[in-house]
């Protein structure tokens, strides 16, 4: 299992009109994603005016897959985001699981 966890500074733009982006649209794209298990929104309430999200990949083929695909080229490309930041972890999950992580049992590879 892999995260990763993008941060970003969102436009300047009232909170009213950056929340009403979001969207089941805007949520469709990420529900097929291959290997994609979950993926968590992020959003600061502060005027820091932090955004991201966090995602766990089945492995680290998939997770990599996404950060150099469509969706994240066009978040790189897009100049009202800024201090993008994208990063791939693998998940220590003896311990994740002993905290409680939101981890799933992933199937096992066909043998």
């Amino acid at each position: 299992m892999v995260i990763v966890q993008i941060n970003y500074r969102r436009p300047d733009m009232p909170k009213a009109q950056w929340d009403a982006r979001y969207t089941e649209a805007t949520a469709a794209p990420f529900v097929s994603l291959p290997g994609l298990e979950w993926k968590i929104w992020l959003d600061d309430p502060t005027d820091a005016q932090l955004s991201g999200g966090i995602y766990l990949f089945a492995d680290r083929a998939a997770a990599e897959a996404y950060v150099n695909g469509p969706i994240v080229a066009s978040m790189r490309a897009n100049t009202t985001l800024r201090a993008l930041d994208i990063r791939i972890f693998d998940v220590r999950r003896n311990m994740s699981e002993l905290t409680r992580a939101p981890i799933l049992p992933l199937p096992l590879a066909a043998q």
